[in-house]
């Protein structure tokens, strides 16, 4: 099974694809973490992509698909991978599709997560985060109130500024502008199944694997 994950900021596709991959057998491939890999590894595609990185540059489109199609050819993807974080845009998905076919393989489904704007922005917005040991809070969901310390070891408790109300506005409209056309894409590929991820986790879970074993919405 070739899966792709997509979904908004906050809406808790990365989560889902982690599930996903146990219950499955298949690897959980996040861009992220295979580019940290290949720089921590220090591999020819891991320096060229930490060149953009220290500068503060976006690693391009022709870096990211060769270390995505790096990725993909590892013993572990024989049977099936759920790819976060890529394709980004529609020369992305048109790479991945190439890549793919030239190993006579295809895409089963494109999961795209669905949760409302204003519920993303109470969810991530909500957040706070320890500056000792990283433990994530949420003013809005925690059955205690997160105060100034944290609960775990008595840290400062903050708000990270990619968590502000403004930033996540802004992610979102970049989102939307950049994943509309990808959304589109595979809609016209067949690909595309929607979920509600306006629920909670154990829920969404389940409407995926629904959609991904055939019973489920499409389109």
């Amino acid at each position: 099974m070739n899966v792709v994950m997509l979904g908004p900021p906050g809406a808790g596709k990365g989560t889902q694809a982690v599930r996903l991959a146990e219950i499955y057998g298949i690897p959980h491939i996040s861009t992220g973490d295979i580019f940290r890999e290949n720089v921590r590894e220090g591999t020819e595609l891991g320096r060229r992509a930490r060149e953009y990185m220290e500068r503060g540059e976006l690693v391009p489109d022709e870096l990211v698909i060769e270390i995505v199609a790096d990725r993909l050819k590892r013993e572990d993807c024989r049977n099936g991978f759920i790819l976060d974080g890529f394709p980004r845009t529609v020369a992305q998905a048109d790479a991945l599709k190439a890549m793919l076919a030239g190993e006579v393989r295809a895409l089963d489904h494109v999961v795209n997560v669905e949760v409302p704007a204003e519920v993303l922005v109470k969810r991530i917005s909500g957040r706070r985060t320890c500056r000792e040991c990283g433990t994530n809070y949420n003013v809005h969901f925690e059955q205690e109130e997160v105060g100034e310390a944290c609960r775990e070891c008595g840290g400062q408790i903050y708000q990270r500024e990619d968590d502000l109300e403004e930033t996540v506005r802004r992610r979102l409209r970049e989102y939307e502008a950049k994943t509309a056309p990808l959304i589109e894409y595979y809609r016209d590929e067949g690909l595309l199944r929607r979920v509600d991820g306006d629920a909670p986790p154990e829920e969404v879970l389940a409407s995926i694997r629904r959609v991904l074993e055939g019973g489920g919405e499409s389109g």
